[in-house]
């Protein structure tokens, strides 16, 4: 497995080998063993996957807050999506800053989101499939937005009328509920 760092200390680029003959291509998308090496050594406690019919559809910017945070392991398992993460842990050198990264079912690419980040991902195509690894489960009550559009982070979508849920639209701006993480925090 393949592992590069990101603009964003924590946020890493997985890149697992593909294995090839006529028949097509096998690859491992995650091995305990294999992510303990990279420094991963986590307790993946629920599996997700959603599907989004139309290119330009935008899903986040989400996050779940402590005792409940989690870390995502993102692939995108058909078509192509933007992924983003913005570091939101108070204290840190790179508060409010983004990194987006492509993931495609071609390149099989998959972004490590830690806790303390916001995620979320924009559809580049039609009829595209995304699967995630979550550390911890979900919890309604710890679940929490931030606007797609929120100037003070300025993550360039390179859309201006993505189609949105109601909650992502209605989704307050970061300085108007503040962060529930700390640099350093588990």
């Amino acid at each position: 497995m393949q592992v590069e760092p990101t603009d964003l200390p924590d946020v890493l680029i997985l890149t697992p080998r593909r294995f090839g003959d006529t028949r097509g291509w096998f690859t491992e998308t995650w091995s305990a063993a294999a992510m303990a090496t990279a420094g991963l050594d986590l307790p993946w406690v629920q599996d997700n996957q959603s599907f989004s019919a139309a290119k330009g559809t935008l899903r986040g910017l989400h996050y779940q807050s402590p005792p409940r945070a989690q870390d995502k392991l993102v692939r995108c398992s058909r078509g192509s999506i933007l992924d983003v993460a913005v570091d939101i842990r108070a204290g840190s050198a790179t508060y409010g800053a983004w990194v987006g990264v492509e993931l495609s079912a071609e390149n099989g690419r998959q972004l490590f989101v830690p806790k303390g980040f916001l995620h979320g991902f924009l559809t580049l195509t039609d009829n595209v499939e995304v699967q995630y690894k979550c550390s911890d489960i979900y919890s309604p009550a710890h679940d929490g937005a931030v606007r797609w559009d929120d100037p003070a982070i300025g993550v360039d979508w390179g859309v201006t009328a993505p189609i949105l849920s109601d909650k992502d639209a209605k989704a307050p701006l970061l300085a108007t509920i503040g962060t529930p993480f700390q640099m350093g925090a588990a």
